[in-house]
């Protein structure tokens, strides 16, 4: 009797996942049972935390060295597409430099992922507001990167 209720469980989770993949696609399921950069950053150079409309929170927190940034995590409350656009935008602003992490936006992240759905485009517009806190609040940290980033527009 066990091993039928282990049957029907797998079977229930691959036909959820089959459903995701028609709605979503393949990058966000994998990025949904598998995201990246999920943490904090003990002594992050900056820190950002969003509350959504829709009622979830992100923190981002990044590690940056010499005005690039080496390393990028978030934390949520949220749903799986709010975890997707978490680890997708952390990984589109690791490498990259203060005033290039300032211009990703929401369609950076769903060009990167194939798209969400409209219901949860918004999760693309939180991760990207958690991350431009996280570097205001470096630029407040540190006022020399602030008049950098100002001279470099």
């Amino acid at each position: 009797m066990s091993l039928d209720l282990d049957e029907m469980v797998n079977q229930m989770q691959e036909n959820i996942l089959d459903d995701m993949r028609k709605v979503y696609g393949e990058e966000v399921v994998k990025l949904f049972l598998h995201p990246k950069n999920v943490g904090e950053i003990k002594d992050a150079e900056g820190h950002g935390k969003f509350t959504g409309p829709c009622g979830d929170t992100m923190e981002i927190y990044l590690k940056i060295i010499n005005d690039r940034i080496y390393d990028a995590k978030f934390t949520t409350d949220g749903c799986g597409t709010t975890r997707v656009c978490g680890s997708t935008v952390t990984s589109l602003s690791k490498g990259k430099t203060i005033p290039e992490a300032m211009h990703i936006t929401s369609k950076d992240i769903l060009n990167k992922i194939g798209g969400l759905s409209q219901s949860d485009v918004h999760c693309s517009i939180l991760a990207v507001n958690a991350l431009k806190k996280a570097l205001r609040n470096h630029f407040a940290e540190d006022k020399g990167t602030w008049k950098k980033f100002y001279n470099l527009r």
